[in-house]
């Protein structure tokens, strides 16, 4: 069972750079996109053989996710139940008889960390959704989730110590996460992997020199771990300033 999350920084764009040939040449069960930036009707995207579940930001051109699948979900769920406010399209949850899979596209804490106190009670929400879910069954977690989690995991760590991704409040939250039963599958793999990214900035030519942050994930509940087959980046995969991560499991 293959499983693939990308943040496409806008479906409409990254069509037109050979995202059907490389949707193809995937080959995954499942396939999570975030940062989509579309509302209902702006795209006619399907694949045959796959569903597809979209959840749309109320702004438009904003944040927004999909997922398209192989495999009917038993349910769908859309958001974080918690988030009285959870407007931005970031959250989508497809139940199956062994596991849940929740792709997110985790709030930015922007420049100055204006927007981190609602990070933080997004990450609060998130960790209490998660548990309750972890409860009934397994969970395979992924997207951008915005947070470079060790000084591993992105190329300047000390520039870029307190900014937004790199905080200590955000970092604290992912080792929590972690540390309740959950497990970081490119690390399981890799734990000691440098130059390992995810998302480039468009500036300075970052991607060039691999001045990267590795902020997409894929993450499982701990019992899953007898499960995991493969954990890759796949760092060639242009058209989006983010590339695709992807998980194999033996089976789900």
């Amino acid at each position: 069972m293959k499983f693939l999350s990308w943040n496409v920084n806008g479906l409409r764009a990254v069509a037109k750079k050979g995202f059907r040939d490389q949707f193809d040449a995937f080959d995954a069960d499942m396939v999570c996109l975030q940062e989509t930036k579309l509302q209902a009707g702006q795209i006619d995207l399907e694949f045959p053989g796959y569903e597809s579940y979209w959840n749309y930001a109320e702004r438009k051109g904003y944040s927004g996710t999909v997922i398209y699948t192989r495999h009917t979900p038993l349910n769908v769920t859309y958001g974080l139940p918690t988030m009285d406010d959870d407007t931005e399209g970031r959250v989508i949850t497809l139940e199956y008889p062994n596991y849940y899979l929740v792709t997110c596209y985790t709030p930015n804490a922007q420049a100055k960390l204006k927007r981190l106190a609602y990070r933080m009670e997004w990450e609060s929400a998130m960790y209490e959704y998660l548990h309750q879910l972890d409860q009934v069954k397994p969970i395979i977690y992924c997207g951008d989730l915005n947070v470079a989690h060790e000084p591993i995991d992105l190329k300047n760590d000390q520039s870029n110590h307190g900014n937004p991704g790199f905080s200590d409040e955000e970092r604290a939250k992912m080792t929590t996460l972690l540390d309740s039963g959950f497990t970081d599958t490119f690390r399981y793999f890799y734990p000691d992997k440098t130059g390992a990214y995810s998302w480039w900035s468009y500036r300075f030519h970052a991607r060039e020199n691999n001045a990267g942050w590795r902020i997409d994930y894929f993450i499982v509940s701990d019992r899953l771990q007898s499960a995991l087959k493969q954990a890759d980046i796949l760092s060639d995969i242009m058209g989006s300033d983010h590339c695709p991560v992807t998980l194999t499991l033996k089976d789900a």
